[in-house]
């Protein structure tokens, strides 16, 4: 069993920063890999990034590319997801996700979910 926690959302300029964490608990060994996902008003929950155990391997969606930057401190059990030169597009509620074995973009691919924290952009 684990347990995601996800904080840091809040309200940004386009433009600006904002950092979130996702703190796991529970059997966190097993955790292998850990993304971040997100979902607008209307829209389909969407991949942005995850990263594997090891913090080596790291994967993001194109449209984050450049911008957001995911990490990793297993001693913490935590994953954090910098998101930099925001913008309106990015307003969305972000997902942190937990998978025990190599994972991508596919949401399916991760068992674990957090509840969610919203980012919000303005223009």
């Amino acid at each position: 069993q684990v347990q995601l926690v996800e904080s840091g959302g809040g309200l940004v300029q386009a433009g600006g920063s904002l950092r979130l964490s996702c703190a796991a608990s529970g059997r966190t060994g097993s955790i292998y890999t850990m993304g971040w996902f997100r979902q607008a008003p209307g829209k389909e929950r969407e991949f942005v990034a995850c990263i594997t155990r090891s913090g080596e391997g790291t994967y993001y969606a194109d449209s984050v590319k450049g911008r957001f930057t995911i990490s990793r401190d297993n001693a913490k059990n935590t994953v954090y997801l910098q998101m930099n030169s925001l913008k309106p597009e990015d307003a969305a509620v972000y997902y942190c996700a937990a998978s025990t074995y190599v994972a991508g973009s596919y949401d399916a691919q991760y068992r674990y979910w957090g509840q969610g924290t919203q980012v919000t952009v303005s223009s």
